[in-house]
């Protein structure tokens, strides 16, 4: 019982991070930019958040469900404002300059960014919340080890994705041209931005 509910947190984490939005670009980015370990980091960041919210909707915590869905407005608005900051930053980046730049893009700051804009978007604890009704994990509120698990399996899956992204993209950084990929990254993460504040 325990192994498959691991199993199905793993496979629910794999699910959620898969979708490629503005983490997977800012994750795509940073390992093209500074490594693998900038890109991991950063997806470390989101599979964090990734498990608060599995934790959230594994222990039934219809308070905080409650709490986010009100104040979506604002978490969207920081969200979207920051998305567009950071791709317009990435657009006008020039690639030379970003590669000696690695010290000051220190890896708290790159997990904390990322961690931050995953929390900004209160969809995810609904998506989260039909994902265990469909698979009849709803069940599980009143056992903790078993929520437990679920969400060791949730943040495990989704750090999965972003350890096999960022290493992919890595390999093959030596194909891509970085000014082209820093002004598409720019263009896509300022789309997802403006999206976000024309839907407020």
């Amino acid at each position: 019982m325990e192994i498959s509910l691991l199993l199905r947190g793993l496979a629910i984490g794999l699910a959620i991070a898969a979708p490629v939005g503005p983490i997977g670009i800012l994750c795509i980015r940073q390992s093209l930019a500074f490594g693998w370990v900038h890109g991991f980091v950063a997806g470390l960041g989101a599979a964090t958040a990734d498990a608060m919210y599995g934790c959230v909707a594994a222990f039934g915590l219809t308070f905080v469900t409650n709490f986010l869905i009100e104040q979506q407005f604002w978490l969207r608005l920081v969200g979207g404002a920051f998305l567009c900051y950071l791709g317009v930053k990435t657009f006008i980046s020039i690639p030379s300059e970003t590669a000696v730049s690695t010290r000051g893009n220190t890896l708290t700051g790159v997990y904390t960014s990322t961690w931050m804009l995953t929390l900004t978007n209160p969809a995810t604890i609904l998506a989260f919340a039909a994902i265990f009704s469909g698979l009849g994990l709803a069940s599980i509120e009143q056992n903790y080890l078993s929520a437990i698990l679920l969400v060791v399996g949730v943040f495990c899956g989704s750090a999965l994705w972003w350890l096999l992204l960022s290493t992919t993209v890595t390999l093959i950084k030596t194909k891509l041209n970085l000014k082209w990929v820093n002004r598409l990254s720019g263009s896509v993460i300022t789309a997802f931005g403006i999206v976000a504040l024309l839907t407020l």
